[in-house]
């Protein structure tokens, strides 16, 4: 809904807020093919999406979108927006793992403390076979060494 979209558009910002990024922009993905080109390949985006990034606009918020998510990856990969919003949990993770899945992370919004971890899951499916690698774990604590003098608590 509208009301949902704005509200991850408020939480989005004031997390890049306390990972201290003070004046970033936000780009929410498409949920449609070509972000639904004016409805012809589905409504939500009309319906709520493009709302609610106006209203966010109009409250001040730097936001763009929507853009088809075949593209606003690529774009904030090459440092147009600080943050993609994605409208769904795979969405999102396709284009970071495809980029580096080995380091790919998850940082956990929301809470008063700061909290990384790995991306890939647990990998049950390898444990205890010497396949596992440490590196998205040695990212997981690079990053948060290097977003903690940023972060404030809310």
């Amino acid at each position: 809904t509208k009301e949902r979209i704005l509200q991850y558009i408020i939480r989005c910002t004031e997390a890049l807020k306390r990972l201290g990024v003070k004046d970033g922009t936000i780009a929410v993905a498409g949920l449609n093919p070509h972000s639904g080109e004016h409805g012809l390949f589905g409504d939500e985006e009309v319906n709520h999406v493009e709302p609610a990034v106006k209203q966010a606009q109009a409250q001040g918020y730097k936001v763009v979108g929507p853009i088809g998510a075949d593209s606003v990856f690529h774009q904030a990969l090459q440092g147009q927006y600080n943050a993609v919003l994605s409208l769904y949990h795979d969405q999102g993770h396709i284009a970071t793992k495809t980029v580096d899945f080995e380091r790919t992370i998850s940082i956990t919004n929301g809470l008063p403390f700061l909290r990384t971890s790995v991306d890939h899951g647990t990998a049950l499916d390898i444990a205890g076979k010497g396949l596992a690698s440490e590196v998205s774990l040695t990212e997981a604590i690079r990053l948060a060494a290097k977003y903690s003098p940023h972060f404030r608590r809310v």
